[in-house]
């Protein structure tokens, strides 16, 4: 019998190439999407973490956002120990709370156990109480105390955005003490910049800067090289302020303290950077009669429900401009053109006063506005609007006169966007005042007001002065 040749095993296929996560123009690759999917679908774990190994935490939950729902917990599962639950803290509230939800509580609990303090609070809030409890049971003891210390402060305080991993030294130490410090410690923070100096009740006495420490001879002692003055904020600080220090004074971290003055964590930069385009998106959310909270990935009942009382407000609001219409009714039969050129006017009007309540609102957010300035932006703003007002009453009043033929048409409709401009500028700065004052927030409030005064005040002064000017009552 012929001895047969031992033939090569036939390779096999090579992987198809992985195409980049983000398009030229910094947008998720959807191809990127497809292929992860894909692997999903199929189970490939191997495949799944090579396509995620080397993704920063923020593209990885953009991808997790962009897959369908099933597979997003499939693809947690996939990548088991390999999966850093950071991610969860770059993805919408509504999905982390979804995929939380399909994770069994031990796995939680493990992936809560290797995040820093602030991202493992940012976790557990989106859980109800008894997970919580349960993930904090599975928790050593010094780790469960901390977390349990963060979730204690107010929603949106610097107590909850903390992290509660610092160094912190006594005032006797030396430089080299502290260095040697930091080399034989295992479980320093992942990022500081500063070294906290305390008493023996962990009181802030002062900070040493890293680049002051390592420009320091190893005998000197702390307390010589200390700053006794440090960055410090409350713990119960609305994080809305605490975001202002840090903008205002160009900090990249600060002490956190409890009410007797004893350091509990520290802010940082990154977290900071995270409240500002919470509160800025907030702001924006509601100018338009959005909730906050409300995300790309909510569904469309918890959509509608939020929406709809805004809208019914609106509604409520308008029929009172219809009425005020309903007045000058025989004014209209008259003359048809009051009806042509009236929506104009409350355009303009309205479109005035939304850009006069959106410089007020913002800036009564970032605490530029107050008692100290009011009246002079008060002002600008009312000579603001009388001269747009001049301006286009001179526009459209050539308009309105030249089109229809009626040169007091003109005249008449002139007054009228001078009236309406000029109340637009007030009623937009006048109203978030006066609705901040109260305690109301303004960027929610404003924008019905400002559109129903303007839109009442532009109706009543075209036709009141149409129906005066040309005898139609």
């Amino acid at each position: 019998m012929a001895d047969v040749e031992d033939k090569p095993a036939p390779e096999a296929p090579a992987a198809p190439p992985i195409p980049p996560v983000r398009d030229e123009e910094e947008n998720l690759n959807p191809d990127f999407v497809a292929v992860v999917a894909a692997a999903v679908e199929a189970g490939a774990a191997d495949r799944v973490r090579a396509l995620t190994a080397d993704l920063h935490e923020a593209d990885l939950g953009d991808v997790i956002e962009a897959l369908e729902p099933e597979h997003r917990g499939r693809l947690i599962e996939l990548l088991g120990r390999d999966f850093d639950f950071t991610v969860l803290t770059e993805v919408d509230e509504a999905v982390r709370e979804e995929i939380l939800d399909d994770l069994e509580t031990a796995t939680v609990a493990e992936g809560v156990r290797e995040l820093e303090s602030d991202d493992a609070v940012t976790i557990l809030e989106s859980l109800d109480e008894a997970e919580q409890a349960e993930v904090l049971e599975r928790l050593p003891a010094p780790e469960r105390v901390a977390l349990q210390r963060s979730l204690l402060y107010p929603e949106d305080s610097a107590g909850r955005r903390m992290q509660t991993e610092f160094i912190a030294v006594p005032p006797f130490w030396t430089v080299g003490q502290t260095i040697d410090h930091m080399r034989e410690t295992p479980d320093l923070p992942d990022t500081f910049y500063e070294i906290f100096v305390v008493d023996p009740g962990v009181r802030l006495l002062g900070a040493v800067p890293l680049d002051k420490l390592l420009r320091s001879k190893r005998p000197v002692v702390i307390s010589e090289i200390m700053d006794d003055d440090p960055d410090r904020v409350e713990a119960t600080e609305p994080q809305e302020d605490v975001a202002r220090v840090f903008q205002r004074y160009n900090l990249v971290s600060a002490a956190v303290v409890d009410e007797g003055g004893r350091l509990v964590g520290v802010l940082m930069i990154d977290d900071i950077v995270d409240v500002m385009d919470e509160e800025a998106d907030a702001d924006i959310k509601a100018l338009g009669g959005v909730k906050a909270d409300e995300e790309l990935s909510d569904n469309v009942v918890y959509i509608v429900r939020s929406r709809f009382p805004w809208l019914f407000a609106n509604m409520a609001l308008a029929l009172v401009s219809a009425t005020v219409i309903s007045w000058f009714e025989h004014s209209l039969e008259k003359m048809v053109a009051l009806a042509i050129l009236m929506p104009i006017v409350a355009s303009m009007g309205g479109n005035a006063g939304t850009q006069t309540m959106t410089v007020a609102v913002r800036a009564l957010a970032t605490r530029e506005l107050g008692r100290a300035n009011a009246w002079r932006i008060i002002r600008r703003e009312l000579i603001v609007g009388a001269l747009n007002g001049l301006s286009f009453a001179i526009i459209l009043g050539l308009i309105a006169a030249t089109w229809f033929g009626i040169r007091d048409l003109g005249i008449v409709i002139g007054l009228a966007m001078l009236t309406v401009l000029s109340t637009a500028a007030l009623g937009g700065i006048l109203i978030p005042l006066a609705l901040n004052r109260l305690g109301v927030d303004p960027a929610i409030s404003s924008g019905p007001f400002v559109t129903t005064i303007t839109d009442i005040v532009g109706f009543f002064a075209f036709l009141g002065i149409a129906t005066l000017w040309f005898g139609l009552a």
